[in-house]
């Protein structure tokens, strides 16, 4: 599978508190940016989900962590949708330094839909795959 452009792109800002002692970003803060990305990312495709009844949930994580990024740099957060299954889909998340392109932690998680009167999963609506679908430009449904 070739490599797709991500398409969905958010400026970060580097918060005071983001900096530790060393002078580089702490590694804990990253995931708070990928949260920040990945909420936009879904509120900008999917804008309809009425956030009362559902949810979606991270399930599983993962980042490596390239190289650093340090309390001055200008940075961003690139999102993706890379497959859907059934009840869930897989993001892939980079945050990279703006002014040179340097990928600077790739992320991957698993978000799960989560149905809240009933406090269980479900299935993925409809809508939402083919929202997604359309938004990235491929079909990324799981093949059965």
């Amino acid at each position: 599978m070739e490599e797709r452009a991500f398409k969905h792109v958010v400026p970060m800002q580097i918060r005071f508190n983001d900096v530790d002692k060393f002078g580089h970003v702490n590694n804990t803060i990253y995931f708070q940016y990928y949260d920040t990305a990945k909420t936009e990312y879904i509120f900008d495709v999917c804008p309809d989900i009425d956030w009362t009844k559902v949810a979606i949930i991270v399930v599983h994580i993962e980042a490596d962590f390239v190289a650093q990024i340090v309390g001055q740099a200008r940075i961003a957060c690139r999102t993706r949708v890379e497959k859907i299954g059934h009840k869930s889909f897989t993001l892939r998340q980079e945050v990279f330094d703006v002014d040179s392109g340097e990928v600077k932690c790739i992320c991957h998680s698993v978000m799960l839909a989560f149905d809240l009167t009933t406090h269980s999963t479900m299935l993925l609506p409809e809508e939402w795959v083919e929202s997604i679908c359309r938004y990235e430009g491929v079909d990324l449904r799981e093949k059965a």
